[in-house]
This record gives structure tokens, C-alpha cells and sequence, in this order.
């Protein structure tokens, strides 16, 4: 174990933190065994590490027990196997050159969702997305050659500007609209500005005004 990593009994609760050069904390139960998670940003302090943990310490257990519980169905049919996201099958995790937005504080790993939750928040995303492209393409100027819904564990959303590809958390079909709109727009954002810097804020607070608080309030999201 590096020094950068350690764990701590929270709670009760064995939980493995990982510190790194991040902004914010994240919260993930893994499978196959449900081991608990953190990444935490290098000077985050054990104190705050446990107060996150601990106050999500139901939420936690929860997630552990459908962990465990799909481990042992999967198992008795003879393996271990993550399904894949809805809508962008054979999609990778966003990689160098891509830009994303920090995803939540404290989601599931997405293949534990059974067919019928994704097919559900893929079919909400699909119902707004043409609306929302209409609207935005010609505010933003730049529109997406493609739009995938995949399920995520870190990020909201991510962008390649070089393709012009998109992807989107399928997490944000069962949460209000505003959040689903922002997301599309902080990643067609990305089509012009790669980074998080000032043309990238610039143009943001001129599309959207209050992003600022529409993020923080997304961030505080947990869904599961």
C-alpha cells in the first residue's frame, strides 16, 4: 500500500482511501466483494474522510448488500460479469484528451442497475435530448457527432472535443431536468474549450448564468 493510501474503520465499516490530486471526494462500494472506496483529495483530513462516510453509513450498507447479494446470484450461474451501459455498448471510460465533469459523491458502481432502471433513464434522456439540442445548438454554436448513455461511476459527463463525442450518465434520466440540460451544456461547452478555464467559464456563464449552483447542487446528488 502506497502512502497515499490507507484504511480506516469507520463506523465499523473497513473503508479504503486513496488520496489524490482531485477537488472533490468520492464514494464508490466496488464488486465483486463490495469493498468501500474513497479518493479524496490529497489534504483532505481522516476526520472529514470518516464525517462523509459516516453520514452516508445506511446508504453504504445498502449498496454493500446488493454488492454482495448480485455477487452470489452471479456466481451461482458460473462467473462475474458487469453489464454494460444502455445505448453505447463497446464505449470506454473517457480517456487522455477527453474532458469531463467530476461526477457524485457517493454513487454505485452503474452494472449493479438491472435492464429495466437503465432502459428507464435512457428513455428519459432520449426524450429530451432533441429538444435540448434544438435549443442549444445554436446558442452554443457547436453541436455533438454523437450522443452515448452509458452508466458511470466518477463522471456526469465527458467530452472529446477532437470527435465531437459526448457522453452522458445515465444517472441523469431519474433526476430533474435541470441537471440533465446543464450536464449537455457544460459538455458541448467542452467543443469549444477542452479545459475547465477561463473561455471554458466564460462562455458557461453566458450560457447558463447560475451553472455554478446547478453543479453544486448536482454534486450533492446521490442515486441510486
Amino acid at each position: 500500500m502506497s502512502g497515499n493510501e490507507k484504511t480506516l474503520n469507520i463506523a465499523g465499516i473497513a473503508v479504503h482511501v486513496t488520496r489524490k490530486p482531485i477537488k472533490n471526494m468520492y464514494l464508490r462500494i466496488k464488486p465483486p466483494e463490495g469493498r468501500v472506496e474513497v479518493s479524496a483529495p490529497m489534504r483532505m483530513t481522516d476526520r472529514r474522510i470518516a464525517e462523509f462516510v459516516a453520514a452516508r453509513r445506511e446508504w453504504v450498507e445498502d449498496q454493500r448488500r446488493r454488492v454482495i447479494q448480485a455477487r452470489e446470484r452471479t456466481l451461482g450461474m458460473g462467473g462475474w460479469g458487469g453489464a454494460g451501459g444502455a445505448g453505447g455498448a463497446g464505449e470506454g471510460d473517457a480517456g487522455e484528451g477527453d474532458a469531463g465533469i467530476a461526477g457524485p459523491t457517493g454513487t454505485g458502481d452503474g452494472p449493479l442497475w438491472p435492464d429495466e432502471r437503465k432502459q428507464q433513464a435512457a428513455d428519459s434522456i432520449n426524450a429530451q435530448l432533441p429538444a435540448l439540442l434544438a435549443h442549444w445548438g445554436p446558442i452554443v454554436g457547436r453541436t455533438p457527432t454523437h450522443v452515448t448513455l452509458r452508466l458511470m461511476s466518477s463522471r456526469w459527463g465527458s467530452c472529446t472535443p477532437g470527435t465531437g463525442r459526448i457522453r452522458l450518465n445515465l444517472q441523469l434520466g431519474l433526476m430533474e431536468p435541470r441537471f440533465l440540460e446543464y450536464v449537455l451544456v457544460h459538455e458541448m461547452t467542452h467543443l469549444w474549450a477542452s479545459g475547465h478555464g477561463a473561455e471554458f467559464q466564460r462562455r458557461m456563464t453566458s450560457y447558463l448564468p447560475d451553472w455554478r449552483a446547478i453543479r453544486r447542487d448536482l454534486n450533492r446528488r446521490v442515486v441510486v
